[in-house]
This record gives C-alpha cells, structure tokens and sequence, in this order.
C-alpha cells in the first residue's frame, strides 16, 4: 500500500508539471513578441506548435502504452520535454522556439495517455473519482503558479538582484531575455523527474476494455457516429477557447489597458487558472444535482457574458471579468467527455483517444486570433472565440446522452414527514 501511494503522490507531480509546462504559454507571450519583433500572426504559431502535438501523439500514445509499459513511455516523455526546453534554453529564437514547444507538447500529449490508467491501477478503482479530482487540483494549482514563477524570474534575473540560483541564471541567459531562464527551469524539472520515475517500481497495469485503443474497424466505426465526430469538435472547441482567452489575455491587456504583463497580466491570468480550478470544485456539486446538460447550458451563458465584459468593459472590468471567464470555463472539458462517453455504448478507449486528438483545437483556434489580429486588431481576433463557445453552448441543446448523470432528488414530503 505504501508503494502504490508513492505512485498515487508521483502521478500528482506528473500533472502538476504537465501543467506547468502547458499552461505558462500565456504570461510569455507578450515578453516573446517583444523580444522576437513578431506580429500577432507569428505568435499564434506559438500555442500551435505546442498543440498540434496532442493531434499527432494522442492515438499513437495509446499504443506505445500498451506495448511498452507506462514507466517507460513517462520516461520517453519526460526526455522529449527535457530535450524540448534545453535546445530552446540553449538557442533562443523563434524558430527554434516553434521545435522546442512542439517536443514538449509531445511529451505531454503521451504524459496525458499514460497517467490516467496508472492512477487507476495505483489508487484502486474504489478512490479513482476522488484521485482524479485531486489530480485536478495539482493541475489547477500549478496553473495558478506558473505565472508567479514567471513574474519572478523576470524581476531578479538581470535586475541586479543577488541569490545563487538568480546568478546562475545570469550565466546562461541572455541579457534581455530573462524570461528565457523558465527553459532553464523546464529542463531541470524534467531530468529531475526522469530520475524519480527511473527509481520507483511501477506496478503491472492491466487496462481495461474502455481503456484500450483499439484500431481498424472500432476507429472506423466510431467516425461513421456522427455524434462522435459531433463531440470531437466540442472537444476541439473548449480547448481552443481556453487556450484562446489564456494566451491572449494578457497581450490585450498590454495593448488595450496599457498593463505590464510581466505584473498585472501574468497576475491575471493566475488568477484565471486558479478561479478554473474553483470551478471545477463547484460543478462537480453541481453536478450531483443538476442535469449536465442544464449545467453546460448555464455555464456557457455564463462565459458569453464575462468575456463580453472583459473584451468591452473597461480596465477595471477587464481585471475581473477575465478570471471569471476562467470560473465558467471550468466545467466544460469534464461535462463535454462525460457526454461523449454517456452517448456510445462501447470502445471507448478508442473514442478517448479520438476526443484527446480534439486537444488539437487548442492549436488552431489561438492561432487564428492571432491572425485575424495581425489582420485587423487583437480585440477583433478575440472576438473569434465567440465561435467555440457558441458551439459549446450548443452541446447543451443537442447532446442525447444513453446515460443520464444520476442526480440526487428532493422529496418536500419526504423531509417534512423526516421532521
């Protein structure tokens, strides 16, 4: 027991990088057009580059787990972020930028893969749900402290600031690029990591039906599904809205709000991740109570409304609105899965990987922010995103689930009667 809770503890750590690593994207994006001279088009091929990889090693990843065992392919994972982060560190340029994120993407795409049935195995099917929310948790939570890490590097390093870790970073990043010494920090988490998972002993996982990838005919068949493919795209749509407002919020603020996103912008978009977490927490209540569908429906209403809010209101408004936006995004990748799930009634580890391969959205979709605020300005780009929410909120409308969540129903009579 108490080597599979040191699996439960590592799998923890493993989100919470897997997080870390994904979600700085945002706060460094206006330090990256600055320091690169690049247009707003350039810069969506940032986020691009790193989500493109999920389309490209989410189905393959299914497979190499299942023939080569989970540790192993953490460690080929934790090696291409690793290799990903020390050749950016090493030569800082955007193109090579555009390399180094689509390795790391890589590697969290097969990092995805690999974990869940782990925790499955590790944990005991009994504490899968409460393990899965708590590694939610340490997803969210390091989320909400990329930027902090971020804000602080930018501060000391090259600031005249002492500190023996701040001088060795000094050494080996470029004077105005400070915010470089994150790489630095990317590629250090990983070796280190690769060591841990090197040390541990892993138990045997044995997957179950839905966990499998299956190939040929399922896959096949699946397509055919036009609910599949239907979910797929809400997929692609909610992961692109994410990545959408979080890479791009903070260069609004810069542009539109006059803000330093090294400062107010990354403490933005911290607190962005942190009230998405929150709500996470809150809709699995909910969840307990209320239809699905009705919750999706609320909280995309609810989104509409606050990235209105922030792409119009003023500065003040902005601050608020664009964390909150955060808050109603939170239930959507859960509610959206669960749907998709609920409405095949097999292989559903080949329709995961599928709905995983709709992660891609998270590269197409800031992109195209990007380019349309090259073309005309960014809050015009930003007013794309209306496009995945809409489809989004659409879902709540159409989805025909063969499982309906269960929710907890109260009697009136029942509880005067209890009384």
């Amino acid at each position: 027991m108490k080597g599979r809770n040191l699996i439960v503890g590592l799998i923890m750590l493993i989100f919470f990088v897997i997080s870390l690593l994904t979600n700085i994207l945002g706060p460094i994006i206006p330090a990256i057009i600055d320091s690169f001279d690049l247009s707003l088009g350039l810069a969506g091929f940032l986020p691009f580059a790193f989500f493109v990889a999920y389309g490209v090693m989410s189905i393959p990843s299914g497979f190499l787990v299942e023939k080569y065992t989970e540790k192993n392919v953490l460690i080929w994972a934790f090696g291409l972020a690793f290799l990903g982060a020390l050749t950016f560190a090493l030569a800082p340029i955007f193109p090579v930028a555009l390399f180094s994120l689509f390795l790391i993407g890589c590697g969290m795409a097969m990092l995805q893969v690999a974990i869940n049935p782990l925790l499955r195995q590790a944990g005991g099917e009994a504490h899968f749900a409460f393990n899965s929310v708590m590694a939610q948790l340490a997803f969210g939570g390091a989320s909400f402290l990329s930027p902090m890490l971020y804000s602080y590097l930018v501060q000391n390093v090259h600031q005249q600031k002492s500190g023996f870790i701040i001088s060795l970073f000094e050494r080996v990043v470029p004077q105005n690029l400070s915010w470089v010494s994150l790489y630095w920090v990317f590629a250090l988490i990983s070796i280190a990591i690769i060591v841990i998972i090197q040390a541990v002993k892993f138990p045997k996982v044995e997957l179950k039906e839905e966990e499998k990838i299956e190939s040929g005919q399922a896959l096949l068949g699946l397509l055919k599904n036009k609910y599949v493919l239907l979910f797929f795209f809400g997929i692609f749509a909610y992961v692109g809205l994410e990545q959408g407002i979080a890479n791009w919020m903070s260069k609004f603020l810069q542009d539109y709000h006059h803000l330093n996103p090294e400062i107010e912008g990354a403490s933005v978009i911290s607190k962005f991740w942190g009230l998405l977490t929150i709500g996470c927490l809150l809709g699995l209540a909910l969840l307990k109570f209320i239809d699905s569908k009705k919750v999706l429906l609320f909280f995309s209403s609810g989104a509409i409304l606050t990235l209105t809010a922030a792409l119009f209101g003023s500065v003040q408004i902005a601050l608020i609105a664009f964390p909150l936006t955060g808050f109603f995004l939170s239930v959507m990748w859960s509610v959206i899965f669960s749907l998709a799930l609920n409405s095949v009634k097999s292989h559903h580890g080949a329709l995961s990987g599928i709905l995983c391969t709709g992660i891609i959205g998270g590269a197409i979709v800031p992109l195209l922010v990007g380019w349309l605020g090259g073309l005309f300005e960014l809050r015009t780009g930003m007013l794309s995103l209306y496009i995945p929410l809409a489809y989004i909120f659409s879902i709540g409308l159409w989805a025909k689930p063969l499982v309906v969540n269960k929710t907890v129903k109260f009697s009136f009579d029942a509880f005067k009667k209890q009384v």
